[in-house]
């Protein structure tokens, strides 16, 4: 039987496909995947409606890309796989999130835009916070806190993962001529340094958060702190779609090229495994209606 192959491709459409269309011109190229507004195999990038997009599947799953765009959904997802984790806590009205800021006093929190990327919109509250607290109406609720994490030195790190193998561990602190945020961000002017060796402990949360958000064997990344007691915290996983990509900006000497290189090979074994089970299940099924047709002619030449 003559099966035709999958199509595949790389979609970046909707309202904020402008912001994505650099990379997606890149992804085009380092997947061999046109830019085009459907297929059978989909890489999704920009993305405006509700629902996922019509195809076969999603190289990354449409409910990871979710997870991965609200950190609310995310902490509720870590607390379920019990991901390691800075204090973090959902609040439903900023009455309750008032009176939780009052009890908690002594801790210093971040109150979170849920649905941002690289520190923006995030608001750090000391002690005299709930009563000078001024939250604009247009707030994202429910509300994000999360236990902050006071370092020295501010720095972030970041584990990458592609098909199932994790890579690229490096560390974001800001240089010295930069003033440092609280936000250990990029786009706030942040660096991306080397980090040598990943810690066992720091690489086994990396891929617990990986994993329970459904992008270890796809593509994403976990983003940690390791506290004052030496124990790592996830704050995050961040992937490609529908509102933010990965950072690939790096400075890092081969990490951008070897980034592209498993994302590449991730992707081609993804395709063939696809390719694969369509065609058993294609061959299974002209099996069974052969034999069907078998027992239905038996039973005929009975008669």
């Amino acid at each position: 039987m003559n099966i035709s192959p999958l199509t595949y491709a790389v979609l970046n459409a909707g309202t904020g496909a402008w912001a994505f269309e650099g990379h997606a011109q890149h992804l085009s190229r380092l997947l061999q995947a046109p830019l085009a507004p459907g297929a059978d195999l989909v890489y999704v990038l920009g993305w405006d409606a509700p629902a996922p997009p019509a195809c076969h599947a999603l190289f990354i799953d449409w409910e990871a890309i979710q997870l991965a765009c609200d950190k609310r959904a995310l902490a509720d997802n870590f607390a379920r796989h019990g991901v390691p984790t800075p204090r973090t806590y959902v609040l439903d009205s900023e009455a309750e999130l008032r009176r939780f800021l009052e009890r908690e006093a002594r801790v210093e929190w971040v109150l979170k835009w849920p649905t941002g990327s690289g520190g923006s919109g995030h608001r750090l509250l000391d002690e005299g916070t709930p009563q000078s607290l001024f939250i604009p109406h247009d707030w994202p609720q429910p509300f994000l806190v999360q236990e902050f994490i006071r370092l020295p030195r501010p720095e972030v790190f970041r584990l990458y993962a592609a098909g199932g193998e994790t890579f690229g561990w490096n560390v974001r602190r800001f240089p010295p001529e930069i003033p440092a945020s609280p936000f250990v961000a990029h786009a706030l002017g942040a660096r991306y340094e080397d980090a040598g060796e990943v810690p066992p402990a720091a690489a086994e949360a990396a891929r617990m958060a990986l994993a329970s958000s459904g992008l270890l064997h796809s593509f994403g990344c976990a983003d940690l702190m390791c506290n004052a007691d030496g124990h790592w915290k996830v704050l995050e996983v961040n992937t490609d779609g529908v509102w933010h990509h990965v950072d690939r900006d790096v400075g890092i000497p081969g990490l951008r090229q070897e980034l592209d290189a498993r994302l590449s090979l991730a992707w081609r074994r993804w395709i063939e495994e696809r390719e694969h089970l369509r065609q058993t299940h294609l061959l299974s099924q002209t099996h069974l209606l052969s034999i069907e047709a078998g027992i239905q002619g038996g039973t005929q030449d009975f008669q």
